[in-house]
């Protein structure tokens, strides 16, 4: 294979892996590891319409790609005059050509897998080392170890990514074994793991792919050492309640928890619970009482979380929580891959972790949930509970995340002396998020001068943000209260 610049070519039957072909190309083209060595990734669905019969075409991309990777599912996809499907043709002629070949059984239950599909991996088992994985998390974790592998054995890696990497001065001795026991408990429970609650420490590693020459790797340290911080002294997380809407001392309080990633999220997680406000409702349905927080603390638990799954260890910086009167910020050191905006969090987007290997334990534990479904969570989390979007941004090298707090209480309203049709009009904003002037004429019964008066009286007190132009004109519930002034 070349020193550099290498040409995937992802095989699998096309309709029953559409969307996770899609992903891996994106997350392969994405890692800021991965990138620098990867010159093409080719799928043959998005390949031109040609005048090449489509058989030639796949086999040609086979003897031009460097590496052949196979997802085999239950399927076996469509089948030509021999019986063969084009994934079958495009393993066998990867064989042929001596071309590297990845593969990656999907799936555990190989009663329900076609039987010519079952009959391939059989063979494949004789001939390479494959891999089993049940869901896209895994099969990313699995093909950044396999490809970071290949180009660290080609010398392409100076230095090799920081999770992958053995954890200088540490040894299988350094990790907590009741740790290690609670994640088999958890990840049996959450995500059905497959490996018993007695395994021992080296094959739990082996099957995450946490050890480097039979050496505890960064991420195996971090996600399971007793002390973690005597090998990454800036892995840590620093909580902040701050007085007001400035990031000011004196501060209301402050905490830096260290320990394994796992308890960081959970300690950092009751830090922000903890100061914010909540209503308790009654006993009705058990014996404890609901607390409904002014923050959905599933949305908290998660930017939290994504921030030290996928911040960049090498910073001295640490994960940062910041916790105002209108709003929480969770500051996370380094940037996005190359493939994602802060705006494409917003829909739907390719999985790219800055650390797979740390963030597949981390999915196993339910601790974060499927590929590229967290910011979106967050967003619905905070509709739901009546309150702004969260703001996705990239601020001063780090990537911030900010959840907008319910700061419209009764009291703050109460202040502005509005009439009765603009506390309508705000109440239907906190069910609906945005509101336009005929739909505040609806439920007003106003004119149109009067919604307009009515609206630009609330943008003017800093109660209301105006967005769009022209007929396309609607607003939203101002995020925060900085320059908020009561008449």
């Amino acid at each position: 294979m070349p020193a550099t610049r290498l040409k995937v070519f992802i095989s699998s039957v096309q309709k029953e892996f559409a969307q996770v072909r899609r992903d891996l190309k994106a997350f392969l083209l994405g890692d800021a590891v991965l990138r620098r060595f990867i010159a093409e990734v080719f799928l043959f669905d998005e390949l031109p319409a040609g005048d090449r019969r489509a058989d030639q075409v796949y086999l040609d991309e086979v003897h031009r790609a460097d590496i052949y990777l196979g997802i085999f599912g239950y399927d076996y996809g469509y089948e030509d005059e021999q019986g063969i499907s084009p994934t079958e043709h495009e393993f066998n002629h990867a064989t042929r050509h001596k071309k590297t070949r990845l593969i990656y059984v999907w799936g555990s239950d190989d009663s329900k897998r076609n039987p010519k599909m079952q009959k391939l991996v059989t063979r494949t088992s004789s001939e390479l080392v494959r891999r089993r994985v049940n869901d896209y998390s895994a099969l990313t974790s699995e093909v950044y170890a396999s490809l970071v592998q290949i180009l660290d054995k080609m010398g392409a890696l100076r230095i090799p990514p920081f999770d992958t990497t053995a954890c200088h001065g540490a040894a299988l001795k350094d990790l907590s074994r009741k740790r290690i026991d609670w994640f088999l408990d958890r990840a049996r429970r959450e995500r059905g793991f497959p490996l018993k609650e007695n395994t021992d420490t080296k094959a739990l590693l082996t099957h995450l792919n946490l050890l480097d020459d039979n050496k505890p790797t960064n991420a195996a340290v971090l996600l399971f050492a007793a002390k973690p911080q005597h090998f990454h002294r800036p892995a840590e997380t620093k909580c902040v309640h701050c007085h007001g809407t400035q990031y000011r001392r004196p501060f209301a309080s402050q905490q830096i928890y260290g320990g394994d990633l796992f308890e960081q999220a959970d300690l950092a997680r009751d830090f922000v619970l903890a100061k914010l406000n909540r209503s308790v409702g009654t006993r009705t349905a058990s014996a404890t009482a609901p607390a409904t927080y002014e923050l959905p603390p599933d949305a908290v638990g998660e930017a939290i979380v994504n921030a030290i799954a996928h911040r960049d260890y090498h910073s001295n910086a640490s994960v940062e929580v910041r916790l105002f009167t209108d709003r929480l910020e969770v500051w996370n050191p380094g940037t996005l891959p190359g493939t994602i905006t802060p705006e494409s969090l917003r829909s739907d987007h390719p999985s790219v972790p800055n650390n797979p290997l740390i963030a597949e334990p981390l999915y196993l534990a339910r601790y974060i949930e499927k590929a590229g479904s967290g910011t979106q969570a967050m967003i619905e989390l905070c509709r739901e509970a009546g309150l702004p979007e969260p703001d996705f941004e990239e601020r001063h090298g780090s990537m911030v995340v900010t959840l907008w707090r319910d700061w419209l209480t009764d009291e703050v309203l109460a202040g502005f002396h509005l009439n009765t049709r603009q506390k309508t009009g705000i109440a239907c904003l906190r069910e609906e998020g945005r509101i336009t002037s005929g739909r505040y004429q609806d439920l007003t019964g106003g004119s149109r001068q009067t919604a307009a008066r009515d609206l630009e009286d609330l943008v003017k007190k800093g109660l209301l943000d105006r967005q769009g132009e022209r007929r396309g004109t609607y607003y939203v519930l101002a995020k925060g209260m900085t320059q908020i002034c009561p008449i």
